[in-house]
């Protein structure tokens, strides 16, 4: 699992210029929660959410975004609408050939 990548910036335009994906906050979360990444390119973003068995149990973005700051968020349920149980999470952020992961922890 990669490290959190620092927010870079350009200081002429305020774009990010390379891709990040923070932690989510709250964590832990109860009901829902942000995530947010940064985008130094637009391009075809995928944003992921898995259990510990690595079971996809939620997409919260699968289209074109442009570059900057982006948040999503997420609501704690399956793409089915299921209503997930406490628990440890992971959620992954594709874009290009930046594949990055991290942890996030759900509390009822």
């Amino acid at each position: 699992m990669d490290e959190a990548t620092d927010v870079s910036e350009n200081s002429e335009t305020g774009l990010p210029t390379e891709f990040s994906l923070a932690q989510n906050y709250p964590n832990p979360f109860n009901n829902s929660t942000v995530i947010t990444f940064d985008l130094p390119a637009a391009g075809q973003t995928l944003l992921e959410v898995f259990n510990v068995l690595g079971q996809r149990i939620a997409v919260l973005i699968d289209r074109r975004l442009p570059v900057g700051r982006q948040q999503v968020v997420w609501n704690g349920l399956s793409d089915r609408g299921a209503v997930l149980t406490s628990g440890v999470y992971f959620y992954r952020f594709r874009s290009g050939s930046v594949s990055l992961v991290r942890k996030m922890i759900l509390l009822k």
